[in-house]
């Protein structure tokens, strides 16, 4: 389903996370793990949306189709699903952080746990 969804779906290094983060209109960064994964440790920046419920809740939490939002998971795979998922919600500003958490971690990315 990854290699099927990973075409239509814009990734983006952990560096170009970091430079869009810090632009003039920041994009989400929205991460799309488990609960217990979320709670273990994450990107200080993050809102959190687990995957599972992403399609009943992600237009409650961006209602406006253009906003840009990065989608995050462990290690790229669910946040390209994710993705896919949002675009075809008719988001048309989704990216996946290629790499997930073990690379943003791996970077230095400040994070953080716990509730």
């Amino acid at each position: 389903m990854v290699d099927e969804a990973r075409p239509r779906v814009r990734e983006v290094t952990v560096e170009e996370a970091v430079a869009l983060l810090a632009s003039k209109s920041p994009p989400l960064l929205v991460d799309v793990r488990e609960d217990a994964e979320w709670l273990a440790g994450r990107a200080a920046e993050a809102v959190h949306l687990g995957k599972g419920v992403l399609e009943r809740d992600l237009e409650r939490m961006v209602p406006e189709p253009d906003r840009e939002i990065l989608m995050y998971c462990g290690g790229g795979f669910r946040s390209i699903l994710a993705a896919d998922a949002a675009q075809k919600m008719g988001y048309r500003r989704v990216c996946s952080v290629a790499g997930g958490h073990k690379k943003m971690v791996a970077a230095g990315w400040k994070m953080v746990s716990g509730t």
